[in-house]
């Protein structure tokens, strides 16, 4: 059973609909409840999105509206007139794209209907309550929390499980054991995956953001993940110890102790290119097993270029956190 929570959206769903109920009644409207529910259903989990629902239902309103004068007045006010109207409005709706605005402007379809006359105060009415509905709903969403801190959260717990991996790959490189359970294999994926939502809904939040630090960076880490999930029966396939899994299995140490947002996988790179030119002036194996090993070491070797080169691609985060140790460091 889920924990009870009453969240941000919830509160204010609450205290929009409230407060558009109250506007549209003070004003003096007819069907001043419609105007909360305009509002619930304008409140959406991010800015973009709200504004994107609120555009939709406005539409789609006055586009219900000027069906409704033409069709109740000039065919009359009976059932089928409504369900002729329906006919033409729904696939309007669709093809302007606005589809998400039917069911609140089948409520406003209902009023002129039920109001047996179409009057310029009725239509104002109308009006009157899809802006009021609508703005209150608006008005809410400006206020969004800031999602940095979660962000980095989840960055760090990530970084956390890769030094986990591979510190398990260099103890197996070098001892040909490991009683490893894999748990920050699922557990990581499961990190990715909610990371990159709620980056995405941060630049849903900015209207003039299109892009999130954090969302390259899940991207980023989620693609080396897959490198290191398709390295792993490799690594675990090896059965005899090498000189060469010992050389890879220090680089991997140092590697493991140096995974952060930033970016310094050029000089790993670079030491990589290294290690692999002291691979080819060694002696070919002389053993089948041997053989097999390096194999699958050399395998190794290339997928941890590719993980690099990932990386080197990454511009890097700098978090609020680690720009004040900075901007303390230098003034020390």
């Amino acid at each position: 059973m889920k924990k009870f929570r009453i969240g941000y959206r919830t509160l204010k769903t609450a205290l929009g609909t409230a407060l558009a109920i109250i506007l549209a009644q003070y004003v003096g409207l007819h069907n001043f409840a419609s105007a909360g529910i305009l509002t619930i259903l304008c409140i959406q989990v991010t800015k973009k999105k709200s504004l994107r629902a609120s555009w939709d239902r406005f539409l789609a309103c006055l586009v219900a509206m000027l069906f409704s004068v033409l069709l109740f007045e000039g065919l009359g006010y009976h059932p089928l007139v409504i369900g002729l109207l329906l006919l033409v409005f729904i696939p309007t709706a669709v093809m302007l794209r606005v589809s998400d605005g039917i069911v609140t402007s089948s409520v406003i379809i209902l009023h002129i209907y039920s109001s047996g006359n179409v009057t310029g105060g009725v239509l104002m009415n109308e009006l009157g309550l899809i802006v009021i509905g609508i703005g209150i709903a608006l008005i809410m969403n400006l206020y969004m929390p800031s999602v940095e801190g979660r962000l980095e959260d989840y960055q760090r717990q990530i970084e956390a499980h890769f030094k986990t991996i591979f510190k398990e790959i260099v103890r197996y490189l070098r001892t040909n054991e490991s009683d490893w359970d894999g748990r920050e294999i699922t557990e990581t994926a499961r990190l990715i995956d909610e990371g990159k939502s709620l980056a995405f809904r941060d630049v849903e939040n900015h209207f003039l953001r299109d892009e999130n630090f954090y969302y390259h960076y899940f991207k980023m880490r989620e693609k080396q993940f897959e490198i290191l999930e398709t390295v792993l029966p490799t690594v675990t396939s090896i059965s005899l110890p090498v000189k060469q899994g010992k050389m890879i299995a220090d680089f991997i140490e140092e590697l493991s102790g140096n995974i952060h947002p930033g970016n310094t996988a050029v000089f790993f790179i670079e030491k990589l290119l290294r290690m692999r030119v002291e691979f080819e002036q060694m002696e070919l194996p002389t053993t089948r097993e041997e053989f097999e090993a390096r194999a699958a070491l050399w395998h190794f070797f290339k997928e941890m270029e590719r993980y690099l080169i990932l990386k080197s691609s990454f511009k890097g985060i700098n978090s609020k956190r680690e720009v004040h140790e900075k901007t303390e460091a230098e003034a020390n």
